[in-house]
């Protein structure tokens, strides 16, 4: 078994560079991140073989690189460069920072000459409305806006029928338009949210950006939302775990991957009340979180598709979650409904059970 070769203490070369800058980094979820703690640990699997994991809090959560590769300072050096481009990334698409593009178009409803990342962002969350018959709907962000606000009031209480009516006469995201030159919202008081598609999409700017610096194998795990190529150490393929949300510390089946990506998302995540009847993902049609899907993980071949997709899936109704998976090509999902049952879809392969490696 492999172990670890470092004394606690020592920091690998490039790691004081990584942490260096980080402090005003700003999470796509509900709130700013602390300075970041950087953890790497150096692990020798054979005399030709190392492992490089690094842990940092970003995005609302833990982001995990594990880099595998002959090269210790490669792996470092590479690792070090996916986390730059996490954070110049999460500069331009969250909607906390009040600096940020994305945040610019919603408190003017327009916004020419958009970084081209922001612009392929919401363009492709436009493809995922459509492909999903309106289910993913990046225009929800006023009925985010509403629960957060009745959540983090002195009283906190939930919305009433005809403020929930009026946070929808602002969401649709047929009234959006995206270009490479302008992105503008045709209703006043629109805006968009990301949190259901761009860290997917950093994910894969993560692994791009470590393929880019000469790492073919390697893992990005950030809190679920997975990418792998390659095996790890041994050449066995990574076993990814997916949590079961009935019971925090089990898990419900496990995949294999030597390519592609998984994302589960579930109404468990952030929800605005003790039955977790309103949770953080909404129906545009309705203006109300859906329960008839507790989660739902995607395999996909990208994770901003398995990212989408899963958030999409907890719009559905069981059979047509599945039924929708079986016609994607190359997508495979498993979903647990309210009453607890576990459906798979035709592609999806169970693996054995997890032995400690990753899950979402």
């Amino acid at each position: 078994m492999a172990e670890p070769i470092r004394a606690p203490e020592q920091v690998p070369r490039g790691a004081g560079r990584v942490a260096r800058g980080l402090e005003a980094l700003v999470d796509l979820g509900f709130e700013r991140t602390v300075v970041p703690e950087v953890r790497t640990e150096l692990v020798r699997a054979d005399a030709r073989t190392m492992r490089v994991t690094s842990t940092r809090p970003a995005m609302g959560t833990r982001v995990t690189v594990a880099a595998i590769g002959p090269s210790e300072h490669r792996a470092v050096e590479a690792i070090g460069r996916a986390f730059e481009e996490m954070d110049r990334l999460v500069g331009l698409l969250s909607r906390h920072e009040p600096s940020s593009p994305l945040a610019h178009l919603n408190r003017t409803g327009r916004l020419d000459g958009p970084p081209p990342e922001l612009a392929h962002v919401v363009q492709q969350a436009l493809a995922y409305h459509r492909l999903t018959g309106g289910a993913f709907d990046v225009t929800v962000a006023p009925l985010v806006f509403l629960y957060e606000s009745r959540a983090e009031a002195d009283s906190p209480s939930l919305p009433s029928e005809r403020e929930v009516r009026e946070a929808l006469e602002r969401v649709g995201a047929g009234f959006v338009s995206a270009s490479r030159r302008r992105l503008s919202c045709a209703r006043e008081g629109m805006a968009l949210t990301l949190d259901g598609i761009a860290k997917g999409y950093i994910v894969d700017r993560i692994a791009h950006a470590l393929e880019q610096h000469g790492v073919e194998r390697y893992l990005v795990d950030a809190g679920g939302d997975i990418r792998s190529r390659g095996t790890k150490e041994g050449g066995a393929p990574w076993t990814i775990a997916v949590k079961d949300p009935s019971h925090r510390a089990g898990f419900l089946d496990s995949i294999r991957l030597t390519a592609g990506a998984v994302a589960t998302s579930g109404g468990y995540e952030r929800a605005y009340d003790a039955a977790r009847l309103h949770h953080h993902v909404f129906d545009a049609r309705s203006g109300r979180s859906p329960t008839r899907i507790v989660s739902a993980s995607v395999v996909a071949p990208t994770t901003m598709a398995a990212d989408a997709l899963a958030t999409s899936l907890l719009l559905m109704n069981p059979r047509e979650a599945v039924a929708f998976v079986d016609g994607e090509r190359g997508c495979a999902c498993l979903i647990m409904d309210r009453e607890g049952r576990a459906v798979r879809s035709r592609a999806w392969r169970s693996a054995a059970p997890p032995e400690g490696d990753e899950a979402t």
